[in-house]
């Protein structure tokens, strides 16, 4: 029996940026125009659980200009409760996306020096006002690593949460080519990883930030989809975060740019749990796929509340799903995810 989700709140914070993306497969060097959307990490999480018919609150800080006001727009689009983002600072944050095709891997160039979060200072967001009423917390590594402001509010949030017993969830998210503000993430992330009661990462993320390594596979030849090998990092990082309940890792093979396996493991401390491998063999877009499986997890936690293995189950479908949306967001519903949760991939039409 599902539990009613429509009035549990989920409070992400993060940094929602504007998208700008070459057309179908073409190169930087090739495009006279982008396709323009709106996406982040905390903020593609955000738009699931509205999604799903959870109340999603989104925090961040958008400069008050018309470019701001297109993200406002299309987190109100997608039912996402916007009363908590503070205004100030000059720009959106931007990045570029050249997708990839068979050999040919994807791109990302960023362009979010002197955005609007990036300049976040401590004190600014009021988190007992933003926690009234929250049931979870959601940050990733991609925040922290933005600018050192935004790595003190990060650990404002988390504090706040503990204060208020708010399980706290973190995407661990290494993303190399941020963290230029001064420290390295072996310096910011374990303080803020300490207060999270539940811990997600993919096969490198564990290796990057706190040099942990599956047992008897190499990472870096490929090896990446032996789930029983990553329970030994699943409790590396349990032994040395005690608050966290569950770690769960994503399980990414690449056969190509357009084909990958996809699955994902959770531990809870007694248990290893494996979801079913899927093989995405056309993939229209990958990004925003670990976010998809974080907000098909949260959903999944409240909706089987007595099942870590169907949460799981729940979230690795949900993000196999998301390989076939454009954009960052994950448009899928719930009864979709379901029905492949059901073994049913046969994408027949609905009449």
């Amino acid at each position: 029996m599902k539990e009613n989700t429509a009035h549990k709140t989920v409070v992400t914070f993060g940094e929602i940026m504007l998208r700008l993306a070459t057309p179908g497969y073409l190169r930087f060097a090739q495009t006279d125009h982008y396709e323009a959307l709106y996406g982040g990490g905390e903020a593609n999480v955000a738009v699931s659980l509205a999604n799903y018919g959870m109340h999603a609150k989104f925090i961040t800080r958008l400069p008050q200009n018309d470019i701001g006001e297109a993200a406002l727009a299309t987190l109100r689009k997608w039912k996402v409760d916007t009363s908590g983002i503070i205004r100030g600072g000059d720009r959106v944050g931007i990045y570029f996306l050249e997708t990839g095709a068979v050999a040919r891997g994807s791109k990302v160039v960023y362009d979010r020096a002197h955005s609007a979060l990036s300049e976040i200072k401590a004190g600014m967001v009021d988190w007992d006002e933003v926690f009234e009423g929250a049931g979870w917390f959601h940050w990733t590594g991609i925040t922290p690593a933005i600018s050192q402001g935004a790595a003190e509010v990060c650990a404002e949030a988390i504090k706040a949460a503990n204060a208020r017993s708010i399980p706290v969830s973190t995407d661990l998210n290494y993303r190399k080519k941020l963290w230029k503000w001064g420290k390295s993430p072996q310096e910011v992330m374990p303080e803020l990883v300490a207060g999270c009661d539940l811990i997600l990462g993919n096969e490198e993320d564990a290796e990057k930030v706190f040099d942990m390594h599956p047992e008897g596979i190499d990472v870096t030849r490929g090896d990446t989809m032996d789930a029983k090998a990553y329970e030994s990092v699943c409790q590396q990082l349990m032994q040395r975060f005690p608050r966290a309940k569950r770690v769960v890792i994503t399980l990414r093979g690449s056969v190509s740019a357009n084909h990958n396996s996809w699955s994902g493991v959770l531990y809870n401390g007694t248990q290893l749990f494996e979801a079913p491998t899927y093989q995405i063999t056309h993939i229209v877009d990958r990004v925003g796929g670990g976010d998809s499986f974080m907000g098909g997890l949260i959903y999944g936690l409240y909706a089987y509340p007595d099942s870590d293995e169907k949460a799981l189950q729940f979230a690795v479908a949900a993000s196999c799903l998301k390989h076939t949306v454009r954009g960052d967001f994950n448009m899928v519903t719930v009864e979709e995810v379901e029905k492949l949760m059901t073994g049913d991939a046969s994408g027949r039409v609905a009449r």
